[in-house]
Order: structure tokens, then sequence, then C-alpha cells
């Protein structure tokens, strides 16, 4: 698609990832719509940006459904959803409490789920649209004290390989990001440290790759795509 046509929703988008794609998209032409589940931090991202932003907690499936609402209303209409809201919390297997094991599925999968089902409504109505889930390389390999958040990120692979196949006839091409590590807010809200040693991957590198997925001409697409740093140990 040429970018200056999208209409973009992107979850998640006050920091990392999401904030950074935004970003770009608005500097090549892009409409943009931003949310976030904290007041302080979206009404900044907004400022910073200059884009619109609702607040939207993805636990909250009438937020969600307002969200999606608010956004055609805003953009007469949209082509693409960026589903990157998403947490991670990492424990050995005996020590993972069912609480946050559930709570990495509501924000992981079931508020990706309720996002996409909404966004594939209007899609289908208008025959066209785009879907980019991020994932993450959890969602292609388990790991030590990952059983919660790898676990929600295989399910983000399955839901996204249905949907390809359910939409396709529609025109919409649902599409699939994978993450390694990228130095972002991310690992302390997860409880560990993170240094950057400058051989990691910054969002700026997967909205880059977010980007280049969306403007292929919409006669084909890149149903997934991986992103790992070179050397990130920097030795």
């Amino acid at each position: 698609m040429n970018i200056k046509d999208a209409k973009v929703l992107i979850t998640g988008a006050t920091s990392g990832i999401g904030y950074e794609t935004a970003k770009v998209l608005l500097e090549q032409g892009a409409q943009v719509v931003i949310s976030g589940r904290n007041p302080e931090k979206l009404e900044k991202a907004k400022q910073e940006l200059n884009a619109p932003g609702f607040l939207a907690d993805v636990q909250k499936e009438d937020e969600i459904i307002t969200l999606i609402n608010n956004t055609i209303q805003e953009l007469n209409g949209f082509n693409v959803i960026i589903n990157n809201a998403g947490l991670g919390r990492f424990s050995p297997l005996i020590n993972t409490t069912v609480e946050d094991f559930q709570q990495q599925w509501q924000v992981n999968v079931r508020g990706l789920f309720i996002a996409g089902r909404e966004a594939a409504k209007h899609f289908i109505e208008n025959k066209y649209g785009n879907i980019i889930n991020v994932g993450s390389t959890a969602a292609l390999n388990g790991f030590s004290n990952g059983s919660s958040y790898v676990a929600s990120k295989f399910a983000v692979s399955g839901l996204t390989q249905c949907w390809r196949a359910e939409l396709r006839p529609h025109n919409i091409r649902v599409m699939q990001v994978n993450p390694s590590e990228v130095v972002t807010e991310f690992a302390e809200k997860a409880g560990y440290n993170q240094e950057d040693n400058g051989h990691k991957l910054k969002s700026s590198e997967i909205a880059h790759l977010i980007i280049t997925m969306l403007s292929m001409r919409d006669i084909g697409f890149i149903p997934e795509a991986s992103v790992w740093a070179t050397n990130p140990w920097g030795k």
C-alpha cells in the first residue's frame, strides 16, 4: 500500500515499538491514531507526535470496541491495525502464579483477539485492510522462565495464521512481526535489568520492518518476519 493512504490504529503506542512506529508512519504521511491505558503517557505521546489518541485498556472488551469506533470516526474509516499492546513476566515454572499467567493472556492474547475481531468487521465491510500482530521470537522457541509469556506469544501466532486463512478472500493482509530483545520499557516492566550496550535492537528497527511490510504493493504480502540483533553481546 501507499503509506500516504494508510489510516492506522496502533495499540500500546505511548512508548517503545508502538510509539516509534507511529512516529515514522506520521513522518511518511500516514494518518495515525494511538492508544494506551495510562492517561499521562497518552497525553504526552499525543503532544509529541501531534496525533490523535484514545485511552483504552485492552483487557476490557468495551474499551476496545469504543477505541475502534473512535478511530473510525476520527479518521473517517481506517485500513491498518497494529496490535502492539503487550506485557511480559518471567519466572520459573514452579513460581509462576495463575494470576500472572492469566494477565499475560488477558493482554497478549484476549486483548489482541478482540481488537483484531473488531477491526476485521470494518475491513470486511470495506473489502480491504491490514492487520499486523506484534508477536515475538518467543512465538518461535520457548526458553527457561518463559512459560506464561511464550505460551501467549505462541497463541498470537495461531491467531495470526487463522485470520490470514480466513481474511485473504476479503483483500485483508494479516502479518506478524517477531522482534527479539529490543531496548524499551518492556524490560523494566517485566522486572529485569536490560543493559543497552549499543548493539541491541531499538524500536526503530522494528518500525522499519513494519512499514516495509505495509508498503509492499497490495497484490502480495509478507506473512511473518523476525528481527534479530546481529551481535547483541557486542564482543
